[in-house]
């Protein structure tokens, strides 16, 4: 499926060629801080499938409680927060943020991951596959 979208502001938009049922949710709380919500939702494809075709991201380097660093890419301008990928050489995967798709409507999680994680009061959705960790 083709996606295309961007920041909030139009400082940097993408073009992407995903598959629809690596979409996700990840309640740990490091996405928590950093989205500022209940959980992210993201859709990961291979780097060759994923294009910045205005602008250029900042990136923050962020270690996870298993020291994996993780680049996540964000506008500089307006904050919005677009991918996240592995730091280093080597083949990357980026797990785009489904908010910043124009899409995003047809980008339905099938998996909820870190699920132990996941705030009390949210209601349980329907057909997902739960991970307890990842």
């Amino acid at each position: 499926m083709k996606i295309d979208g961007g920041c909030h502001c139009g400082a940097i938009t993408y073009q992407a060629e995903v598959d629809p049922e690596k979409t996700s949710i990840c309640h740990c709380t490091d996405c928590q801080k950093l989205t500022g919500t209940a959980f992210r939702v993201s859709v990961r494809v291979p780097q060759e499938n994923y294009r910045i075709t205005k602008g250029a991201p900042k990136v923050y380097v962020k270690t996870g409680s298993s020291g994996a660093k993780r680049a996540q890419g964000f506008c500089g301008e307006c904050g919005s927060h677009l991918y996240a990928t592995s730091v280093g050489d080597g083949p990357k995967v980026y797990g785009i943020r489904v908010g910043t798709a124009r899409q995003r409507d047809e980008l339905v999680p099938k998996t909820q991951y870190w699920h132990r994680s996941a705030l009390h009061w949210l209601p349980e959705l329907q057909g997902t596959t739960i991970v307890e960790e990842q």
